[in-house]
């Protein structure tokens, strides 16, 4: 009984098998998580920087990137893939689709590489144009793939990070917004995607992403990860400000504290390869909050891994991370 007043009663998970070990040395108690976490997906990082397409697609075999955002993300932000993918989806016909995924998705991601997070003012003429030309170069293959495999979601989320960069409007964007979520209502990439989109730096209103964020939370069957939006808007809600203690309130503990609930630390939560990004987002969102109760929980949960998302947002997001690891 005790334990479960104290928030130790709970079933911990079943050991995964495919998990990777945990670093016995750490520095300020936290690790930074690599390969999500995963062998399987250790392996196929490790087939993609070398090079090797028939190891890649061997490696790809236990996931599907047309749904699976968090393994495609892997790929997406390892430098070196854009020199040998395209080659791939030249000569394999049969998995020209993957191919074409991978390297659109790849061409998204080194396109923001080359223009930095600076704000658009401070972004040179070359970089602009950098910048344009991989992402014109990530439409074509991403519409592609998506035309090839009509059943996919993926490429429909990151065809919302590139419209996005190159400006191609509301109308645009809402349509690509309509075809991945009628491919996956609650898919949480595509709803943290569109966060960004309805901020008042990429041209939303006050409010609009807190209001998309709640919609789809009222719709999920309990467990489901579509929760972490909730965090996701408070950070970015956070990151609008002017005021670092914005978050810091009995109401917004009190949403964390109730999505994080009926998410990541309800019982029907699966803890798929990656989780910790989840778990990352509450963390940092109720650590804002100044929440004491459900944080502790989070943070106990990850065992110092450390995502550099979404803690990005900090000018030293791994000392912050460990600092408020510390605290709990």
């Amino acid at each position: 009984m005790f334990g479960k007043l104290f928030g130790r009663g709970e079933e911990r998970p079943a050991a995964d098998p495919h998990a990777l070990p945990v670093p016995r040395r750490r520095k300020n108690g936290m690790y930074t998580l690599r390969a999500l976490g995963d062998a399987r997906v250790l392996a196929l990082v490790e087939a993609a920087d070398a090079g090797d397409w028939e190891a890649v697609k061997a490696a790809l075999v236990p996931f599907d990137l047309g749904r699976d955002h968090q393994v495609l993300g892997e790929l997406a932000t390892l430098d070196g893939v854009q020199d040998w993918i395209g080659r791939a989806a030249e000569e394999d016909q049969e998995h020209r689709a993957t191919a074409l995924l991978i390297s659109g998705t790849r061409h998204v991601s080194w396109g923001w590489e080359a223009r930095t997070a600076e704000r658009a003012a401070n972004v040179t003429q070359e970089q602009w144009r950098v910048f344009h030309e991989r992402l014109r170069i990530a439409e074509e293959q991403l519409l592609e793939a998506a035309e090839l495999r009509p059943e996919w979601v993926t490429p429909w989320r990151h065809l919302l990070a590139s419209g996005r960069g190159m400006s191609l409007g509301p109308t645009v964007n809402e349509t690509r917004l309509d075809a991945a979520l009628r491919r996956e209502p609650l898919d949480l990439d595509t709803h943290i995607e569109w966060l960004s989109q309805l901020q008042p730096r990429w041209g939303g209103e006050p409010g609009q992403s807190l209001a998309f964020a709640r919609d789809a939370f009222v719709r999920a069957p309990q467990g489901h990860r579509i929760g972490c939006v909730i965090a996701m808007a408070h950070i970015e809600e956070w990151v609008e400000s002017d005021r670092a203690n914005c978050l810091r309130t009995p109401e917004i503990q009190a949403e964390l504290r109730n999505a994080a609930d009926h998410s990541i630390l309800h019982p029907a939560y699966a803890r798929r390869p990656g989780w910790q990004h989840d778990f990352n987002m509450f963390a940092m969102a109720l650590s804002l909050a100044d929440e004491r109760h459900t944080v502790r929980r989070v943070f106990q949960a990850l065992d110092g891994a450390y995502t550099s998302w979404p803690w990005a947002y900090f000018a030293e997001p791994e000392k912050q991370f460990a600092r408020r690891h510390r605290r709990v």
